[in-house]
């Protein structure tokens, strides 16, 4: 596509937006905080799953003063289920900013809204566009898909320095006069249409598209394979005393599931018994039962074989500091990773 179609490009790519657009809550408002929330929630996860998510949040946290203030339990309990969770510790931070040092209100400059916690250039950039309508470039996964067989693009996509190129693109080409629309445009066509599998047929820009006029749709974008993923075997341990009550430990909060209450556990190896593991690491002194769960939980960068058992404290065991014991009902109340919930409905089966 050259440049100078830039008018009939976005009449094209607007008309097709306004009238097939999906329904979705965020879309419903110009609240910049809202906008903020859906887009943070969005990164990495798929909007089916995120519209509960978001409308229970917002339903909790109606204001950044009322997220600034909620104890972080209360907030990675809402979060519990979504995965990577530093995107709502930032969240938060970044909100205890604007309220602290912008009188709750959101920059309205990338410089500005670059420098709180948590928010990064596409973040920026969706916010800035969609909420206060600055023209303003928002690039993430979908959008370099678009503009990389919209321009024939060849550089690859995952290498960052290859990010500017597209912002710069996208600069170009931006809708001047709505740059809210044509920035949820190019992501509505990126989610619906110009996906991983393009469905060209049904593209309402196909005309402009350089890959599909060479057919070389298919081939684009250009992404090299990420590193194999790491692989481990967790042994989880489902300690209980007599009364009724669950042993639990809360996770440190720098790293994989900061803060998240868990069963005590241990990586496998199979140079050492994993007790004896867990009593070298913890202190802990327990005779291990039977099997109860068995699966598999994917991270972004690691994969858990996790491996269930039932066990007991061995009297006279010391409860290490961070360790603590949890009624049913309190297991309830506090957040816990997807790897958690999944042990704990094993136990009910």
């Amino acid at each position: 596509m050259e440049i100078s179609q830039k008018k009939e490009f976005n009449e094209a790519l607007l008309s097709w937006y306004h009238q097939e657009k999906r329904d979705l809550p965020w879309r419903r408002t110009s609240n910049p905080y809202y906008i903020w929330v859906s887009e943070v929630m969005l990164q990495q996860t798929r909007v089916d799953t995120v519209i509960p998510y978001y409308e229970r949040f917002i339903t909790s946290f109606p204001t950044m003063e009322s997220l600034a203030e909620a104890e972080e339990e209360r907030v990675l309990k809402h979060w519990e289920g979504l995965g990577y969770y530093s995107r709502v510790r930032n969240l938060q931070a970044g909100v205890k900013e604007v309220v602290e040092n912008y009188d709750g209100k959101i920059p309205q400059s990338r410089v500005e809204i670059l420098n709180l916690r948590g928010i990064g250039p596409y973040t920026a950039g969706a916010v800035l566009s969609i909420a206060y309508g600055v023209p303003e470039h928002a690039v993430d996964g979908n959008v370099m898909r678009v503009f990389s067989r919209l321009f024939l693009i060849e550089a690859d996509i995952a290498i960052p320095k290859s990010k500017k190129v597209f912002e710069q693109r996208v600069m170009e080409i931006i809708d001047e006069t709505d740059p809210s629309s044509f920035n949820q445009a190019i992501m509505e066509l990126g989610a619906t249409i110009c996906t991983p599998n393009p469905r060209c047929l049904l593209c309402p820009v196909r005309e402009f598209c350089s890959a599909f006029e060479k057919g070389k749709q298919e081939k684009l974008p250009i992404k090299t394979k990420k590193l194999k993923k790491k692989v481990m075997t967790i042994h989880s341990f489902a300690i209980s005393e007599p009364g009724g009550k669950w042993l639990l430990r809360k996770r440190q909060a720098n790293g994989l599931l900061g803060d998240f209450w868990e069963f005590p556990q241990i990586e496998y190896v199979p140079t050492m018994d994993s007790i004896d593991a867990l009593k070298n690491d913890t202190g802990l002194l327990i005779e291990q039962g039977e099997a109860y769960a068995q699966f598999k939980h994917i991270f972004s960068h690691v994969t858990w074989n996790v491996e269930g058992f039932h066990a007991v404290l061995v009297d006279q065991s010391p409860i290490p500091e961070g360790y603590r014991f949890f009624t049913e009902e309190e297991l309830g109340q506090i957040p816990q990773s997807k790897p958690m919930s999944k042990l704990l409905e094993q136990l009910k089966k």
